[in-house]
């Protein structure tokens, strides 16, 4: 068929352009084989005349056809359908959105009042670290430009040795330091460097589902091993599954039930590791951020078969906007990952490193931790208060209150539903492994809580929660940890 015989209908008092329209058309009858590869259209001139439009008008619509590599123009020939289409498209219909996975929904969508994971911007010094980012972009720029090194700003790394000897009792070299993106990045690196795949991975129940998801795309079968007061339940886990090739941690402060990982269960995963030569990744998620005690020294400090790899971020103590973080590997990983990380995971932005730097060395971060302890005390407190108030009862643990529900609660909906009031608490059966038994409740994160706001909050969170669960209308109070 050729385009004289192919009808153009213009629609002049639609919100389409004219020249919109005569392209969706012929982009359309060219697509669906109605214009066969080679035939020739009129010239631009002879189909303006044609349908009573502009010349120009039709010469835009051409020539957005030809952008889209549907026509050809020569002198010769003129304009003609291309003899070699695209991939076939629907020009009119536009791909559906795909909906986030539940993944998505419960750990990185929602924002507002109790959202966990992130830290209190309004205690941070901002214009300080603006200024340290500010100077160390002007110096990057104005030096000569080169590919810097996948490892790392060998600066930061040499401040974090310094700052873990004295925060966590690892003694390391600067060689063993590695940058990355966040704890994700450590750890799909760590993943990569180890090759697991098709071995078994110990892992926390509850336990932080990105994690668990890693572990899954690296092809590793996972063993859910639960926790109590003293930690990941090693005697369990060793007894389920001894040969496991890696287990993934938090023993500093367990995520996300808080309890810190005793020296006896340490003593036994350490044991266990050295025994079948596994691998241990510690998540020391937040360093030495804890309020209620002087954080515990790492796992790996007290290594000595040199099976533990640590990972740290700044995501909890400075911001998670960063994605910045690091990890320690033993000296036998150290040119396995470096291979990886110059390959696949090189270090990011290399002005962003030296403003943390400048930032730890200049003593700000130190100071800025002191006061962030005394700030997420004060907040904590004060939530666990109005949550007493409104006849519950919360822990806290960590950077977040741990509110209890009683057993068949729909902690889900009531987190979901929550996004709706203003409100983001992170449903506690959502950190279960798939398949065992779950206990709801809500996290509640700290960075926003505080005054008057947190009273509100805390009252449309009553509400919801009385919605959902017919026990807590009866004014029943929940058990907390």
């Amino acid at each position: 068929m050729s385009l004289n015989s192919l009808k153009i209908n213009l629609n002049r008092s639609a919100r389409m352009s004219l020249s919109e329209q005569i392209r969706t058309t012929i982009a359309q009858a060219i697509t669906s084989g109605v214009l066969a590869p080679g035939a020739r259209l009129p010239s631009w001139i002879d189909l303006a005349v044609q349908l009573g439009v502009s010349r120009g008008t039709v010469k835009t619509a051409y020539e957005r056809l030809a952008d889209a590599q549907l026509v050809t123009s020569s002198r010769a020939k003129g304009t003609c359908v291309a003899q070699f289409l695209p991939a076939r498209h629907n020009v009119s219909k536009q791909p559906e959105p795909v909906p986030d996975s539940s993944l998505y929904q419960n750990f990185f969508l929602p924002t507002g009042d109790f959202q966990m994971g992130i830290p209190a911007s309004d205690a941070f010094p901002a214009t300080i670290f603006s200024r340290l980012f500010s100077a160390a972009v002007r110096k990057r720029m104005s030096a000569r430009q080169h590919y810097t090194d996948p490892r790392g700003e060998a600066e930061l790394k040499r401040e974090i040795a310094a700052q873990l000897v004295l925060a966590r009792g690892i003694k390391c070299h600067p060689s063993q330091l590695f940058i990355t993106t966040g704890f994700t990045g450590a750890l799909g690196t760590m993943l990569h460097a180890l090759n697991l795949q098709g071995r078994k991975a110990w892992v926390e129940n509850p336990g932080f589902p990105p994690a668990r998801k890693a572990l899954e795309i690296a092809q590793l079968s996972l063993v859910s091993v639960p926790v109590d007061e003293e930690g990941i339940n090693v005697s369990y886990a060793v007894q389920h599954a001894e040969k496991a090739a890696l287990a993934l941690v938090t023993p500093g402060q367990q995520a996300p039930l808080g309890m810190t990982l005793s020296l006896e269960r340490r003593g036994q995963l350490l044991a266990w590791a050295a025994k079948n030569q596994s691998w241990i990744i510690e998540d020391d998620y937040l360093g030495e951020l804890q309020l209620n005690r002087r954080a515990a020294p790492a796992l790996f400090s007290m290594d000595d078969a040199g099976r533990v790899i640590y990972v740290g971020t700044f995501s909890k103590t400075i911001s998670p906007v960063l994605r910045l973080g690091f990890m320690v590997v033993p000296m036998a990983l150290v040119d396995t990952v470096a291979d990886v990380v110059a390959s696949l995971s090189p270090a990011p932005d290399p002005a962003l490193q030296m403003a943390v730097q400048a930032f730890l060395h200049e003593g700000h971060f130190l100071r800025h931790l002191r006061r962030m302890k005394r700030t997420y005390s004060a907040r904590s407190a004060g939530l666990v208060e109005q949550l007493s108030a409104l006849g519950y009862e919360a822990s806290v643990n960590g950077l977040s209150v741990l509110l209890r529900l009683k057993d068949g609660t729909p902690d889900c909906a009531i987190a979901h539903n929550a996004c709706h009031c203003g409100l983001a608490p992170s449903p506690l059966s959502a950190w279960y492994s798939p398949g065992v038994p779950v206990q709801a409740g809500l996290l509640l994160g700290l960075a926003t809580a505080e005054g008057e706001q947190t009273r509100q909050a805390c009252q449309r969170l009553d509400t919801l929660i009385r919605r959902f669960s017919p026990i807590a209308k009866q004014g029943v109070r929940f058990p907390g940890i």
